[in-house]
């Protein structure tokens, strides 16, 4: 004899639904997509539809570079670390030949030299105190982290900041961007990027090994860093540059602040073509702006419908002073080092720029004394 299940019980067994959250985050995403066509902008409507897959994949699959980096350091582990190249080598698969064959399509390039070291380092710091980097902090403020709204909004205020201070760093001096296809040609330029991506795989194997840690990435991981490969591949094609999260960050900044009489006419960056015709557009017409708000809705979607939404009670001062201290620092590094894991780490290698390397290994380091300096936060450095 069947008996039927009662209606706590059927409850019990199905997925929590914060239904307000879900369907404001839902309308908002259907607004944003129905100006952007209404303005006639196919391709911006792209933008924020795959930044809203994006968000909800990371919240899901629960993929984070500062965590996975943290594990790298602390305990050896190279799951997470050998998860990010994987989604590199992905990305990279359409990135560097496409750059380098089909006319209107540009990598993520940059110079080598005292902005992008300083730059990275400091973003690596900040990263740790703030417990996230720029992809993390969006995920975790659409999924409802109070802490990280704190992370954002200092890390805006952080990438002001360094927008004014790029210009003085570039005049350092430092090396033109160096790019693989440029030397190997398009194809050899991506086995010149998979080789890297290969030897910085060995050598995270190497470490787990040496330490006993865990090399093999979780499922989870794994499909994680196949749908944000492929979803990094199709930004590139909408966007006709690969994906980038923090110059929005730097946007929205400028524009807030100008709106409380700031006056950027003066400041040298906000003269360069790009960042004047951001702060004078819509940022719906900003293809990084475009990524930002899709991911925050969603993530917000994601966490919604597997949860009640942002229930978690705020937590202590320190760890509040950290996400505000890791954000400026994220904010003004990311500014200096042309762009955050995305943008620079990832953008980078995949785009066969030498930047990108250059990059991580001024950043790891930051994360080392970053790691450090959590316990004086009440971080815990695992």
């Amino acid at each position: 004899m069947s008996v039927a299940a009662t209606p706590s019980a059927a409850a019990a067994r199905l997925p929590g639904l914060d239904w307000p959250f879900l369907v404001a985050s839902s309308l908002a995403l259907a607004v944003l997509v129905a100006l952007a066509l209404i303005d006639g902008q196919p391709a911006a409507a792209a933008l924020l539809i795959l930044g809203f897959a994006l968000g909800a994949v990371f919240l899901k699959a629960e993929f984070s570079f500062t965590a996975s980096w943290r594990r790298l350091i602390v305990r050896g582990q190279a799951d997470g670390f050998l998860g990010g190249l994987l989604l590199i080598a992905i990305a990279a698969a359409a990135i560097v030949p496409v750059a380098a064959l089909v006319p209107g399509f540009g990598g993520a390039i940059a110079p080598i030299g005292p902005s992008l070291i300083v730059g990275a380092f400091v973003f690596g710091l900040g990263m740790q105190l703030a417990n996230g980097c720029g992809s993390g902090t969006l995920y975790t403020v659409g999924g409802g982290s109070g802490r990280m709204i704190i992370t954002l909004a200092f890390f805006i205020a952080g990438s002001v900041i360094g927008s004014l201070h790029l210009p003085a760093f570039l005049r350092l001096g430092g090396i033109d961007p160096i790019l693989a296809s440029n030397y190997f040609g398009p194809w050899g330029g991506l086995a010149a990027t998979w080789a890297s991506l290969a030897v910085a795989a060995l050598i995270g194997i190497v470490v787990a090994k040496r330490r006993g840690a865990l090399i093999t990435p979780s499922p989870k991981i794994v499909y994680g860093a196949i749908a944000i490969g492929l979803l990094s591949i199709a930004v590139f094609a909408a966007g006709h540059h690969p994906w980038s999260v923090t110059f929005g960050f730097t946007v929205w900044g400028a524009k807030i602040a100008t709106l409380f009489g700031a006056d950027f006419s003066h400041a040298e960056f906000w003269q360069w073509p790009g960042p004047k015709r951001a702060l004078g557009d819509s940022i719906l017409s900003d293809t990084s702006s475009l990524t930002d708000l899709g991911m925050i809705l969603g993530a917000m979607a994601g966490a919604a419908a597997s949860a009640p939404f942002a229930r978690n009670p705020w937590p202590p001062f320190k760890s509040l002073l950290a996400a505000a201290v890791g954000g400026l620092l994220m904010g003004w590094g990311a500014r200096l080092g042309f762009g955050c894991n995305i943008g620079a780490f990832i953008g980078g290698v995949a785009s066969g720029s030498l930047h990108g390397w250059v990059w991580f290994a001024a950043a790891l380091p930051g994360s080392m004394i970053g790691i450090k300096l959590r316990p004086l936060f009440g971080l815990s450095r695992e």
